[in-house]
């Protein structure tokens, strides 16, 4: 019943080639409102998902992701944006995508309809019991991500999920699923819109919440981020100097001895006692 899904649906606009550029802008920000709106909704099905992530990642389990197209672009990026803003290891939050690293840039011919695919990947990781696989798609429908959620759920593999339609047969499928119900798209079909969006945020929150438990925040700030360029010393140092009240100078001093922005607030605070 693919025709069905919400995500399939046709828009709620016509004509879109006639609209100027005012109209078009105007109307995609007014679909767009429908995202966070679908977020509130799902908050308890985000909640549980993160407290089944946190309580296996707090005893050194991984979360993985598995998607394809812009649903496994986006699990990508948040995958890889764990390391430099929290300072985890690049193997304890994975994103997978149908058709490899190259599928990032350039589609990959049906690896998304290939449904024995993904838990080939995830075997290259070593995945198993200990860690949580959550798989995104907007339909719910993609068989790369059906068929890894369901071999690793047989494998006793905590499983969860992020789509754009309700009661889906990958929702079926997931001991987790989070469902983001955004409607038609403004150009039908077209998912990496709104449902990309809200994908997106919803990862935005998992990830997140996750770190903070997981202790990678202090206060506010992001204490053990990388510190990888110019800009982000910059802040470093900032955050030593409001934590601490020193100048910058010791500040500066504090942070090229110990590499750290956390290791230096703690030095420094624990040598003043």
């Amino acid at each position: 019943m693919e025709h069905k899904l919400t995500t399939e649906q046709a828009s709620d606009y016509n004509d879109l080639e006639k609209m100027d550029t005012c109209e078009l802008l105007l109307n995609m920000n007014t679909e767009d409102k429908t995202v966070p709106k679908a977020l509130e909704k799902a908050i308890p099905q985000i909640q549980k998902l993160v407290d089944a992530v946190y309580s296996k990642m707090k005893d050194g389990g991984r979360l993985f992701y598995i998607g394809a197209g812009t649903s496994g672009r986006l699990g990508v990026l948040d995958a890889s944006e764990c390391p430099p803003t929290y300072g985890v290891p690049d193997t304890l939050v994975i994103g997978i995508i149908a058709g490899g690293d190259g599928a990032l840039r350039k589609a990959v011919e049906n690896a998304e309809d290939n449904t024995e695919l993904a838990w080939e990947d995830l075997k290259k990781h070593n995945i198993t019991s200990d860690d949580v696989l959550i798989g995104i798609a907007a339909s719910g429908t993609t068989p790369y991500v059906i068929g890894g959620v369901k071999t690793a759920r047989q494998h006793g593999i905590i499983t969860g999920c992020i789509t754009c339609n309700e009661k889906s047969p990958l929702a079926l499928e997931v001991d987790h699923p989070i469902e983001l119900v955004v409607g038609p798209e403004f150009v039908t079909g077209s998912t990496r819109m709104k449902a990309g969006t809200a994908q997106k945020l919803a990862l935005n929150m998992i990830s997140t919440t996750v770190m903070i438990k997981l202790g990678r925040v202090r206060g506010n700030k992001m204490v053990d981020m990388q510190l990888s360029n110019k800009k982000l010393v910059t802040r470093g140092v900032q955050m030593i100097m409001n934590e601490t009240h020193v100048d910058e100078t010791t500040a500066k001093a504090l942070l090229n001895e110990h590499k750290s922005i956390r290791k230096a607030i703690d030095t420094y605070n624990s040598n003043k006692k």
